[in-house]
């Protein structure tokens, strides 16, 4: 292989790269786009309306929590029947996931702990690990990644 043959086959090889994130940035923009919207509508929209306040309060994974999205079941339900960045969507929860669903998992759960008064994504990530068995792997990919969050909001 000559330099040149070598230069044309990276450039190659760089433009392929460039399709495929291009591939996952536009999906990813879409997901952006579509985000949560069945909570706009019946069924679910009275109920989040009730909820979500009341979320907002308590620490996340406590038992008042988890009662609350006791009491939220039927519209969430529907919500994880029709979002899949969320575990629930999946029989077999984060392992039937593919990665564009696993990034809009993460920016909802970063989100998310914005929306609470004592809201901490590294704290999430770990109740979440435990509560979706979440590989140990994963779970320190995803912290590595809120760290970039956390730069980001500096």
């Amino acid at each position: 292989m000559t330099k040149d043959q070598c230069k044309l086959e990276t450039i190659k090889h760089i433009e392929m790269v460039r399709e495929f994130i291009r591939v996952f940035t536009d999906r990813l923009t879409q997901r952006g786009v579509d985000h949560d919207r069945p909570k706009l509508e019946p069924p679910e929209l009275e109920t989040f309306t009730k909820y979500t306040p009341m979320l907002a309060e308590l620490q996340y994974g406590s038992d008042e929590y988890k009662e609350c999205l006791e009491n939220m079941q039927t519209a969430l339900e529907h919500h994880y029947a029709n979002c899949r960045h969320h575990p629930e969507h999946f029989a077999n929860g984060v392992s039937g996931m593919n990665l564009i669903d696993l990034i809009e998992m993460f920016c909802d759960w970063a989100a998310a702990s914005l929306r609470q008064n004592n809201g901490n994504l590294l704290k999430s990530i770990e109740i979440n690990a435990e509560r979706f068995q979440i590989d140990p792997q994963l779970a320190q990919i995803l912290l590595n990644t809120a760290a970039v969050f956390e730069e980001i909001r500096k």
